[in-house]
């Protein structure tokens, strides 16, 4: 099965596309998708979701997996991750692509063992799974190879994206 997992960000959206046989990872392409700091949010958005639009058309992956949003302190930087969030499943989505989510701390148990895991430890498991010299840089793209390992490690069948009761 190939997925892709995705780092939401509107000014880095980290990709990593992996291949899963059996209990085996190999990592296919990664890298992040950059956006000018000085360039209007539309505009922004729009090259996010061409160069994620044509990635999928490039390694057409069966399944997408993404990190669930975590909320920090400064809510207008969180808007702006869930709108480049949300290009990131219509990317998907006009692909024909399953979406799943995962939160860090189910990503981070799935990697590590553990969900309170250290990005230091996430980081040199994802290097080992996918048998990588180095650990991948940027953070964003580390991160989405193990929300893509993450999902490839999930036991049974996880659920799509949905919309949660009450919203």
């Amino acid at each position: 099965m190939r997925i892709i997992g995705i780092d939401p960000g509107f000014a880095l959206m980290g990709y990593g596309i992996v291949d899963m046989q059996g209990n085996k990872f190999q990592a296919v392409d990664y890298g992040s998708l950059a956006t000018p700091a000085g360039m209007d949010m539309p505009s922004r958005l729009k090259m996010l979701y061409d160069d994620l639009t044509a990635k999928i058309a490039e390694f057409k992956p069966q399944a997408a997996s993404i990190e669930e949003l975590f909320f920090n302190q400064n809510i207008t930087t969180a808007i702006f991750v869930a709108q480049a969030r949300g290009v990131a499943i219509l990317a998907c989505a006009n692909a024909g692509i399953p979406v799943y989510e995962y939160t860090p701390m189910q990503i981070k148990q799935a990697l590590v063992g553990y969900g309170k895991a250290e990005k230091k430890q996430m980081q040199q498991m994802t290097k080992l799974l996918l048998g990588l010299k180095e650990v991948p840089k940027p953070d964003d793209t580390a991160d989405a190879l193990a929300a893509a390992i993450c999902h490839g490690n999930s036991a049974g069948e996880p659920k799509p994206l949905r919309v949660r009761k009450g919203i």
